[in-house]
């Protein structure tokens, strides 16, 4: 099996790294989905449609009708989360990535297999001293090779070589794997916060870690 190697973005990288960015996004959304349905507010609040549904209707059938309806826009809501994350991305700094990470004190870099773009990750400042590490995705196909953890690893490096006190990121609280991955590299939970106010309501969490 051909070995990857970890390079500088290159211009004729733009659309790889775009889509590889957007199909790591999107493919958390069923996680999403599963972490609000255990929710016991929402549980509350479909058995509350059951009820209301089958009082006026007098049918059970309809009942469990309403309550699919119901499912099918929360699955909606909960996609939308990464969807209009993914849209914002796509339209502000991976627009433009030679302009807002080829620049003084700021990286981006592919990693490459075989001529293709398979994983991926970035580093702006992100404040006094520190350095927020950005935009990692691995395609799923190349995962559990030790790439998401060799573009962690090229991050850190850049931001001793340069100086930097500390190294910052954000995660969501589904992205499990991710969330071990910065862990044993030695990031820390710090905080937390939600990205919307449909974040808050459906209890979506953003996490923030320190290195």
């Amino acid at each position: 099996m051909a070995s990857f190697r970890i390079r500088q973005y290159q211009e004729q990288d733009y659309e790889a790294v775009r889509a590889l960015f957007a199909r790591g996004i999107l493919e958390h959304a069923p996680a999403g989905f599963r972490h609000v349905l255990r929710s016991a507010r929402v549980r509350l609040a479909l058995l509350a449609v059951f009820v209301a549904a089958r009082a006026a209707a007098g049918s059970w059938v309809l009942g469990l009708g309403a309550v699919a309806l119901a499912l099918v826009l929360l699955w909606v809501l909960v996609r939308s989360l990464s969807t209009e994350y993914v849209r914002e991305a796509l339209g502000t700094d991976l627009c433009d990535v030679p302009g807002t990470y080829l620049q003084p004190n700021c990286g981006f870099w592919v990693a490459e297999e075989g001529g293709a773009v398979v994983g991926m990750v970035a580093a702006v400042p992100a404040g006094r001293d520190e350095l927020e590490l950005k935009r990692l995705s691995v395609s799923r196909e190349h995962r559990g090779r030790g790439l998401a953890l060799a573009l962690c690893r090229e991050v850190l490096g850049f931001a001793r070589a340069r100086g930097y006190g500390a190294v910052v990121l954000y995660t969501s609280m589904v992205q499990v794997a991710a969330q071990r991955l910065y862990e044993g590299q030695g990031f820390r939970k710090v905080g937390s916060s939600y990205p919307s106010l449909l974040g808050t309501l459906l209890n979506f969490q953003i996490f923030h870690y320190r290195y």
